[in-house]
């Protein structure tokens, strides 16, 4: 388009005659589009960022009026409108990215919540599987967290016995937890 078909379509243009737009919006359109596809690559974000602006020159009508260039004033708004595609483009990422690590994170918490429970489900069934007298005074010094002294007084037995109990049942779960751990790893 010449310049001085130019310069009279931005008059009107910023009169608001849409016949003016159409003239304008049809001799850049192509190349506008040409331009955007060297830097974006895809055809829905270039068709979005043409509508964009195309509907920022006809919201902005009265002052693109008095530019020197339209041409050059396309390519400028083409120019920032792909820095901005390209810096979202790049937040957007960021954004996934650490989505994603933290999904990873919580399904490793998760993982490691349902090991722990299985595991303490194992050593509660090794306890009910333990003699009633070893089973009753673990269960009190670590359960009830109470001393040995006071767990003998109570059961009426040596604080000894009470000791060799808690040794032999702690010497039973080490003993399991050899076998199972390598499930667990």
């Amino acid at each position: 388009m010449d310049v001085d078909h130019e310069s009279e379509y931005l008059k009107r243009l910023g009169k608001g005659e849409h016949d003016a737009f159409d003239a304008l919006f049809l001799s850049y359109h192509s190349l506008m589009k040409r331009f955007l596809t060297g830097f974006i690559k895809d055809g829905d974000d270039v068709r979005d960022i043409l509508q964009d602006i195309f509907c920022s020159v006809w919201e902005h009508r009265d002052s693109i009026a008095r530019v020197g260039s339209f041409k050059s004033y396309l390519f400028r708004m083409a120019r920032n409108a792909v820095y901005n595609h390209f810096k979202l483009n790049a937040i957007r990422e960021e954004h996934l990215q650490q989505y994603q690590r933290e999904a990873i994170l919580v399904d490793d918490l998760q993982e490691e919540r349902l090991y722990a429970e299985e595991l303490g489900l194992l050593l509660d069934l090794a306890i009910d599987r333990m003699p009633p007298q070893r089973k009753l005074i673990f269960m009190m010094s670590r359960k009830e967290d109470l001393p040995n002294g006071e767990i003998a007084k109570r059961l009426n037995i040596s604080k000894r016995t009470v000791e060799n109990h808690i040794t032999q049942a702690l010497a039973d779960l080490r003993k399991l937890l050899k076998v199972i751990i390598p499930f667990f790893i």
